[in-house]
């Protein structure tokens, strides 16, 4: 039997033809990528939290939320 790649199976990154990208593209990654790196630097800066809540930030994400409880208010 000769083996076939099912339908669901993805090709490897190489077999996929590469996009070109604009300038503008390549300079609004270049941009994102020094604003990712720039908040990792001022995270880094900050106090790290002890005994806090887990999870995300609720006054970012509306809600508040402890033992599968949620609040908003």
């Amino acid at each position: 039997m000769t083996e076939q790649r099912s339908r669901t199976e993805t090709a490897p990154e190489t077999d996929k033809p590469q996009k070109t990208l604009t300038p503008a593209a390549e300079r609004a990654l270049a941009e994102a990528e020094a604003r990712r790196q720039a908040y990792r630097e001022a995270e880094a800066q900050l106090p790290k939290e002890i005994g806090g809540r887990g999870g995300k930030e609720p006054g970012r994400y509306g809600d508040w939320e402890v033992k599968g409880l949620a609040s908003d208010f």
